[in-house]
């Protein structure tokens, strides 16, 4: 479980990182209009609109290595990938600078491979949860587990890089990228036995194995078809919204809000932090109450969602870091029931087509998820657009760009976890009665 963890820590360290530095670097640092990276963010998402679960598909039919588990080839090759390619996405060539449309390209080209790598792991470890960690308990158990590891991955995506890369220094950002390359390939290696996965034959599984595999396109109309995965994928793209919208906003609060350099984004994040592992003991018994994994989601974006807005009035770094721990305190818990959620749903779809087919499920997850970097850019397009926000590298920013970058880290955010919540509570997709059943019907087929 421990080992399964790294991948979460990876998974929300490496989102962390792109999101508080790709948008910022370019808007910023290379000074391109909000419009640019922008519209690199929405290319990249119709790029993921296949990407992710094409890949999906394609590693499921294909495994490597398969006496070590299905995915474990592709989870090892994309990771080392990942994070070289994370890397290029900072190495703009000094002779592109003076040229905008030069490094948009660049932007879209270096993202673009970037994702392809990244889906290229994360769908496969996703795939992995539903299919290794069986039983309600022991999902909760890992989910815990990874979700402590995941909260040290996101605060830590946030707080290292910043000290290594500085506000005016363009190189400095390859230094920061060059030591997240450096965790993402020593991640590789630490997540090994998380997800070698056990060769198991049953009456139902043998007879599944020699059944022709639907084609890609039949594979992503059966998943799109089910309701209790748009549900849960729509909950999942607005909560990651709000998340790297809050995350991205920091630099930007600390260069443009306080005035500091960017080290002092470090205590912001570390309050975040702290508030999830606090978190994570807390609504781990409350979840052993309940019993509920999507009720737990309800109850953690609500909690979120109040948690962020008062952000939309901070002005110092202290007000930053006390809502930064109080909503940490709801992404925790919050991270801690998505995995079981999650399998929950793919429970629920094994039982509907009797077959397993978490590859094309958790690409279009993926999708979905990393959608939210179009939100991302969008909304601050949006808010420094309407409020003038000045991208020359010594530029001040007026009182009214200031409420817009305070918009971007608190108002929006809530609105999105807000709408996550309600969204989950009027829908309500899988009931907990209906999932119990699942799984012990599942147990029953052999799947």
């Amino acid at each position: 479980m421990m080992s399964y963890g790294v991948g979460r820590f990876l998974a929300e360290f490496l989102t962390g990182a792109y999101g508080i530095m790709a948008f910022f670097f370019y808007e910023k640092e290379m000074g391109l209009p909000a419009i640019y990276p922008t519209v690199a963010t929405i290319i990249y998402s119709i790029w993921n609109a296949v990407n992710d679960p094409l890949i999906g598909w394609i590693t499921g039919k294909k495994p490597v290595l398969e006496k070590y588990g299905k995915r474990l080839f592709w989870i090892v090759l994309g990771l080392v990938t990942c994070s070289l390619a994370f890397l290029l996405i900072f190495m703009v060539p000094q002779a592109l600078h003076a040229h905008k449309v030069a490094v948009f390209i660049w932007m879209v080209i270096a993202v673009c491979l970037y994702d392809a790598a990244y889906s290229l792991w994360e769908v496969n470890y996703q795939g992995v949860f539903p299919d290794k960690f069986r039983s309600q308990d022991i999902r909760r158990k890992a989910a815990v587990t990874s979700t402590a590891f995941g909260s040290v991955g996101i605060a830590l995506g946030a707080v290292l890089p910043p000290l290594f890369y500085h506000y005016g220094d363009v190189g400095s950002y390859v230094t920061a990228g060059l030591v997240i390359a450096a965790i993402g390939i020593l991640g590789s290696i630490l997540i090994i036995p998380g997800v070698l996965q056990r060769a198991e034959t049953t009456p139902m599984s043998e007879q599944m194995r020699q059944e022709a595999e639907p084609g890609f396109v039949e594979s992503l109309k059966s998943t799109v078809r089910h309701r209790e995965f748009t549900i849960l994928a729509t909950m999942l793209f607005l909560y990651q919204s709000a998340c790297i919208c809050m995350t991205g906003s920091v630099n930007y609060v600390v260069n443009g809000v306080l005035g500091m350099p960017a080290k002092a984004s470090t205590p912001i994040f570390a309050a975040m932090l702290a508030g999830a592992l606090i978190s994570v003991a807390v609504w781990s018994r409350v979840a052993k109450k309940l019993d509920n994994n999507f009720l737990m989601l309800v109850i953690t974006n609500f909690f979120m969602a109040a948690a962020a807005f008062p952000m939309l009035l901070c002005r110092t770094q202290m007000a930053f870091a006390v809502f930064m721990f109080l909503w940490g305190l709801g992404f925790g818990g919050c991270w801690t029931f998505i995995a079981p959620a999650m399998a929950d749903v793919v429970d629920s779809i094994v039982l509907k087509e009797r077959r397993r087919n978490e590859g094309v499920i958790m690409g279009v997850r993926a999708f979905f998820m990393r959608l939210s970097y179009a939100s991302q850019g969008i909304v601050f397009w949006l808010c420094h657009t309407l409020t003038h926000y000045d991208t020359s590298a010594a530029g001040q920013q007026t009182a009214l760009a200031q409420w817009g970058i305070t918009a971007h880290i608190g108002l929006v955010p809530s609105l999105f976890f807000l709408a996550a919540a309600l969204l989950l509570l009027i829908a309500n997709p899988i009931p907990a009665d209906k999932a119990r059943a699942n799984r012990a019907t599942l147990k029953e087929l052999g799947l």
